[in-house]
């Protein structure tokens, strides 16, 4: 059995167990400049949807009330998976970040999928009368600059993940372990898609007279964020579960374990996320050279300390391969 590392909080490196943790102040950062962002945003639709009693922009106000809240949900699952594991949560506390930011996705279904549905049905039944269309369109255009920059900086931090896994940036989104990062920017994404379409539907009020478009663009707005909701739902219940680590990946670290001077071959290699960017691996080598068992065990404390100095690997557990044991094979992989 691997000896388990101390848990005193006096270690000399930074979490008290042996190794860095990966750097997460671009993560906070994008969420916070996501929270100023709705907040500023919601305050100044909701001033527009009392002014001109639109539906769309109802549905636009109850979306970025929504997208506010679940900022703040985001910003406990930053805070909250970064800390120190301990005797209690050997494995660390990265599942936080799944647990907040499901509820993050809960909270857009609740709050701005079903009261932009409901209040767009509502309006198609009972119409109500809209006026001042320029405040709305002035609205619109200065959310759509806020949303954008708030869409810009998560969109630069995916693109980064992205170049340095080799994928692209929507790639990066769908798969990255990160919950808040792909939380940031589909639910940016959506805001400005919503926005195109809360324009559509009180453009078309305007130049119609009636109010059916612009009720049918808050239930389109609704059924946007619905969708949206339900995959970051979708996302969150996966990496809960034990979401499988992408071939790529698997591939690269075995690749990586190879080239340890230590090894000569690598027969399994378990992975599984414990957080964000955070992995735990188990794995079965041979050892270069035939060594007595003493000297064999702290080899392979060696390599095993060496492994977890890399920032993802939250914990490393090393066995002896048998002789009978296949060599894994692998190719080029995503970098880990």
């Amino acid at each position: 059995m691997k000896n388990q590392p101390s848990q005193d909080s006096g270690s000399g490196r930074p979490d008290g167990t042996g190794r860095r943790r990966p750097k997460g102040g671009e993560g906070a950062l994008t969420v916070v400049i996501a929270f100023v962002a709705n907040l500023l945003v919601a305050a100044a639709k909701t001033v527009a949807a009392v002014l001109t009693g639109s539906a769309s922009m109802t549905a636009e106000a109850a979306h970025s009330w929504a997208d506010t809240g679940n900022q703040i949900f985001l910003l406990i699952a930053e805070r909250k998976s970064r800390r120190h594991r301990d005797r209690s949560h050997p494995m660390g506390y990265g599942r936080e970040a799944y647990v907040w930011s499901m509820f993050a996705a809960f909270g857009l279904f609740t709050a701005g999928a079903v009261v932009s549905i409901t209040h767009g049905v509502q309006q198609l039944l009972e119409p109500e009368p809209a006026g001042d269309y320029g405040i709305a369109y002035i609205v619109l255009a200065v959310a759509f600059v806020l949303e954008g920059v708030s869409f810009s900086q998560a969109f630069r931090q995916a693109r980064k993940a992205g170049q340095e896994r080799g994928t692209s940036t929507l790639q990066s989104v769908s798969t990255t372990s990160n919950p808040t990062l792909r939380a940031v920017f589909a639910e940016d994404a959506a805001a400005l898609v919503g926005l195109v379409i809360a324009f559509l539907g009180i453009l078309l009020h305007q130049l119609t007279g009636s109010s059916i478009p612009d009720a049918v663009g808050s239930i389109l707005v609704g059924v946007l964020l619905g969708v949206i909701a339900v995959i970051l739902i979708d996302r969150n219940r996966r990496f809960l579960v034990g979401q499988a680590v992408s071939p790529a990946l698997l591939e690269s670290v075995a690749a990586r374990l190879a080239a340890h001077a230590s090894i000569e071959r690598v027969t399994y290699l378990h992975l599984e996320y414990v957080g964000p960017e955070r992995l735990y691996l188990v794995a079965a080598v041979d050892l270069v050279g035939d060594r007595r068992e003493h000297d064999v065990a702290v080899a392979l404390r060696a390599v095993e300390r060496d492994v977890e100095e890399h920032e993802r690997i939250e914990e490393a557990v090393l066995t002896l391969s048998t002789p009978d044991e296949p060599t894994l094979t692998f190719g080029a992989g995503a970098h880990v």
